[in-house]
C-alpha cells in the first residue's frame, strides 16, 4: 500500500477510537515478558560513568545541543548512561502477580514494548557493529560485526546527521507486548511510548553535551533487515543519531546478509491484530526517492489570533529554574506515573514552567525548525492559582493561555478520560490535538506516526518537568471524538492524540 493513500490512516484511527473498541479480557497467565532475551549471545557490559551531569531537569528538557561543527564522540560509559536514563530499570516493585521492573520513561501499562538497538562505528571500548540493548542485565549484545552506518545513511537518503554520527540509536516496537492489553490501539501506543523514551534521551543528550536529532524518514525494510527483525512482530520506528564526526560515512546500498538469533518466547501464545500491520505497512517508505521527497517536507504551524481572554505565561528564567528544579538524574529516578492526585492547586508559575519548558522544540526531520509543531495543546484547568477554572488553548506563538470556556469541568475531565478519576482530580489536564487532514496531506500516512510521536515526546517532557518541580503526572487514554467536541469550535476538525494529567501526587 502506498504512503500517499491516506484512507488507511483514517480507517485505523477510526476503528481504534474510544468508545468502539471491542470487549477485551486479559489473560494474566499469558502476559508477555517485558524483555527481548537472546538465548545464545554474550553480554557486553558498560563501564560505569565517572562524572554525572549537574544539569537540571527543566533546563535539560527545554534545550538541545546545537554545536554542529565540533567533533564529539561520547565515551562508551556515557552511551550506557544515556540508555539507562531513557530505557533502564530504575525500580522493582513486588505485586501479588509478580515483580514489575519499572523503567526510566513512562510506558502504557508498564508493558515496555519499545526495544533499543545501536549501530556504531569503532569507539573506545566497543567495536563497530550492530547491537541490542538489554535493560534486564544492562548490557549490549552484538548482532553484526563491522561498520553498518552506511546502510542507515542509504536508508535515510543521505541524512547528514546519520552520515556524520559515531552511533545511531534505533527504536523498535514489539506489537504483542502492548496489544496483549490494548489490542489494535497498541499501534498508537508505539509512538506515545517511544516518545517518552525520546524525551528522556533528548534531555540526557543535552545534559552531556551531545548533539542529537530524531529521524523518521527512512526505508523501513532496510532498517528492519539490518536489525534482523521478524517484521510480523517487531518493526523499527525511529532513528536517533548521537554525536558528531568530521568525516562522513559512505552511503552503502549493497545487499545485506540476513541474520537470525533465537530469542525467548514472549508468552505461550500471541494474538495477531492485522490492523496494526496494515497501518504500519501503509505508512512505510519503500524507496530512496520516496524518503528524499518526504524528508524535504516539513510542517509549518500558524496560530490564530486569540478571541477570548488571555493569560500570559510567566516562566522562570534559566537561573531561577535551576534553583527550583531537581537534577535530571534525580528526576528520572523519582519519576513514576501518579496513581492518585490530591485536589489541591498548583501555582501559575509552576504551570508556566511546565508548559513553556516542554514546548521549546524538538530537533527532528519532520519539523522545518525546532520551534515547529504538529500538535495543538488544549487544557482543562481544574485548580491553578491566579487563573479561573475552565478550558484553554495554549497559543505557543504568543505564549499565552486563551480561555475558551470558564467553569468547573472536573466531572467532564473524568468523563473525557475514559471515566477514570485521575483527570478529574488533577490540577490540569493537557490534551494534544492535531489537524490530521493537513498533516496527512504533507506527509502521507507516515504523518500519523509523526503526530503521535511528537505528542508522546512533549508528553514525556511534561512528565520530566512536573517531577522536576516536585509534582506528579500521568498519561491517560480518552474518548477521542468527545475531546474534540468539548474543545470545539476552536478544535473543530482536529483529532485527539494524547492526554497527560498534572498535579500534586498523594
Amino acid at each position: 500500500m502506498d504512503n500517499r493513500e491516506t484512507n488507511a490512516t483514517w480507517k485505523y484511527h477510526s476503528i481504534t477510537k474510544h468508545p468502539g473498541m471491542p470487549p477485551h479480557y486479559m489473560d494474566w497467565e499469558n502476559r508477555p515478558i517485558p524483555f527481548k532475551i537472546y538465548k545464545n549471545l554474550d553480554p557486553i557490559k558498560f563501564p560505569k560513568i565517572q562524572t554525572l551531569s549537574k544539569s537540571t531537569a527543566l533546563t535539560s528538557l527545554s534545550k538541545s545541543f546545537t554545536d554542529t561543527e565540533s567533533e564529539h564522540v561520547p565515551y562508551l560509559s556515557t552511551l550506557g548512561h544515556l540508555l539507562y536514563l531513557c530505557a533502564g530499570i530504575t525500580k522493582k516493585v513486588k505485586y501479588p502477580g509478580g515483580d514489575i521492573y519499572f523503567r526510566a520513561a513512562a510506558c502504557t501499562g508498564a508493558l515496555y514494548h519499545i526495544e533499543i538497538y545501536i549501530v556504531t562505528s569503532d569507539i573506545k571500548g566497543l567495536d563497530a557493529g550492530v547491537y541490542h540493548f538489554s535493560p534486564h542485565d544492562f548490557s549490549l549484545r552484538r548482532l553484526r560485526k563491522g561498520d553498518f552506518r552506511g546502510f542507515l545513511a542509504g536508508a535515510t537518503a543521505g541524512d547528514e546527521s546519520i552520515e556524520t554520527d559515531p552511533f545511531t540509536v534505533v527504536c523498535t516496537s514489539t506489537f504483542w507486548r502492548n496489544s496483549w492489553k490494548y489490542q489494535a490501539r497498541a499501534y498508537r501506543h508505539t509512538f506515545w511510548d517511544n516518545g517518552t523514551i525520546l524525551a528522556n534521551l533528548l534531555a540526557a543528550s543535552f545534559a552531556y553535551g551531545i548533539q542529537s536529532k530524531i529521524v523518521l524518514g527512512f526505508i523501513d525494510t532496510v532498517v528492519n533487515k539490518l536489525l534482523g527483525l521478524d517484521t510480523e512482530k517487531e518493526v523499527a520506528v525511529s532513528l536517533i543519531p548521537l554525536g558528531k564526526l568530521r568525516t562522513q560515512v559512505p552511503v552503502n546500498k549493497e545487499e545485506m546478509e540476513e541474520i537470525y538469533y533465537e530469542t525467548e518466547a514472549l508468552s505461550k501464545t500471541e494474538v495477531d491484530y492485522p490492523s496494526i500491520r496494515e497501518i504500519h505497512s501503509a505508512s512505510s517508505l519503500t524507496t530512496e526517492k520516496e524518503v528524499s521527497k518526504w524528508s524535504r517536507g516539513g510542517y509549518t504551524h500558524s496560530y490564530p489570533k486569540p478571541k477570548g481572554k488571555t493569560f500570559r505565561l510567566r516562566p522562570d528564567d534559566d537561573k531561577e529554574i535551576d534553583s527550583s528544579s531537581d537534577t535530571l538524574e534525580n528526576t528520572i529516578l523519582r519519576r513514576g506515573s501518579t496513581r492518585k492526585f490530591g485536589r489541591v492547586p498548583i501555582t501559575f508559575i509552576q504551570l508556566s514552567n511546565i508548559l513553556y519548558r516542554s514546548t521549546r522544540g524538538i530537533p527532528a526531520d519532520f519539523l522545518k525548525s525546532p520551534e515547529s509543531t504538529l500538535n495543538d495543546i488544549y487544557l482543562i484547568v481544574n485548580d491553578v492559582e491566579e487563573i479561573p477554572q475552565g478550558s484553554y488553548f495554549y497559543n505557543r506563538g504568543r505564549n499565552v493561555l486563551e480561555l475558551l470556556n470558564e467553569g468547573d469541568f472536573r466531572r467532564k475531565a473524568t468523563q473525557l478520560g475514559l471515566g477514570q478519576e485521575l483527570p478529574g482530580n488533577a490540577s490540569v489536564d493537557v490534551f494534544f490535538l492535531a489537524d490530521l487532514t493537513n498533516i496527512l496531506d504533507e506527509f502521507g500516512n507516515r504523518g500519523y506516526r509523526t503526530a503521535q510521536l511528537e505528542a508522546g515526546i512533549i508528553g514525556g517532557k511534561l512528565y520530566l518537568a512536573a517531577y522536576g518541580l516536585g509534582l506528579g503526572a500521568s498519561g491517560r487514554t480518552f474518548f477521542d471524538d468527545d475531546v474534540t467536541r468539548f474543545f470545539s469550535p476552536h478544535a473543530q476538525g482536529k483529532s485527539t492524540m494524547f492526554l497527560v494529567a498534572l498535579g500534586k501526587s498523594e
